[in-house]
């Protein structure tokens, strides 16, 4: 088995969305490659970082770190909402956030709405701890395009999840106002929306551009961060809105306890939250805070 992104025993990554930089991750053994009907899928086990999804040449979980971006896309906007009963992922096919939303008690539903199958796919089978996500009840699956499922379901979710890969290829759409916008007509009132947020040491036009697109429809728009070592300069954003003015989602309106935080957490916590939103000057400037 061989891939064109694999060169003696080594993987690199390839995209035009950080020019000039790549990551590249020592292989131990190609498990899975296939061009499924959107994309590019590979999966490799590395020497010290698990095994890896990367889909279009572009790294997207390792079993090493993805428990940051995981937990802190899914609990970012849920312990900021007060009582998250039906949650919408779009996007997320590995799993891993499902896995993070159902460890809320209040959640009575999660739908998760994924386009192309492949990744599930996939996903189970070389990456069964995030996979595990699929396996709750409360958990619903539906192989589809998020543009089409919102439109379906107006004022049905209290949150909505984006995991998505970057602005190319199938998730192009996910970045564009329209997207927002329907989003928006999906959420029930009082709810909110977190997306991934790309990399502020490399994409702050976009996020710039994305941010200030939100503010014509949300009235609430923040923008938060996390450390991701195999994420692009090892940093991850992340954008939430909510639909009602004068929310702050920078201080959790719920919190797990510390003894839930110590067992069933490795990145997250509350203070790790209201971390989440302090940016460094650079970002500021750059977005116009």
């Amino acid at each position: 088995m061989s891939h064109p992104n694999i060169s003696n025993d080594w993987f690199r990554e390839s995209t035009t969305l950080w020019p000039g930089q790549a990551l590249s991750l020592k292989v131990e053994k190609i498990l899975h490659t296939e061009k499924s009907l959107f994309q590019d899928v590979l999966v490799f086990k590395s020497t010290d970082y698990g095994n890896v999804l990367v889909l279009d040449g572009v790294v997207q979980a390792t079993e090493r770190d993805e428990f940051a971006y995981q937990e802190m896309i899914a609990h970012l906007p849920l312990n900021a909402h007060p009582d998250p009963k039906k949650v919408l992922v779009i996007g997320g096919g590995d799993g891993g956030v499902l896995r993070e939303v159902v460890k809320h008690d209040a959640v009575e539903q999660v739908t998760l709405v994924e386009i192309d199958e492949a990744v599930v796919r996939v996903s189970k089978q070389y990456l069964p701890g995030m996979a595990v996500g699929f396996d709750h009840p409360k958990v619903n699956v539906h192989i589809g395009d998020g543009f089409a499922y919102l439109r379906d379901n107006p004022g049905s979710y209290d949150v909505i999840i984006t995991d998505s890969s970057d602005p190319v290829g199938p998730a192009e759409s996910l970045f564009q106002e329209s997207f927002y916008d329907l989003m928006r007509k999906s959420l029930k009132p009082g709810g909110l929306i977190c997306t991934q947020g790309e990399c502020q040491w490399l994409h702050l036009p976009l996020i710039k551009t994305v941010l200030d697109n939100s503010r014509k429809i949300y009235p609430v728009v923040e923008y938060a961060w996390a450390s991701v070592p195999t994420y692009p300069s090892g940093q991850i954003g992340f954008i939430l809105c909510c639909n009602e003015a004068g929310r702050n989602l920078r201080v959790p309106v719920r919190s797990f306890s510390k003894q839930f935080e110590k067992a069933n957490l490795k990145y997250y916590n509350s203070e790790v939250h209201q971390a989440a939103f302090v940016l460094p000057q650079f970002t500021r400037n750059g977005l116009g805070l």
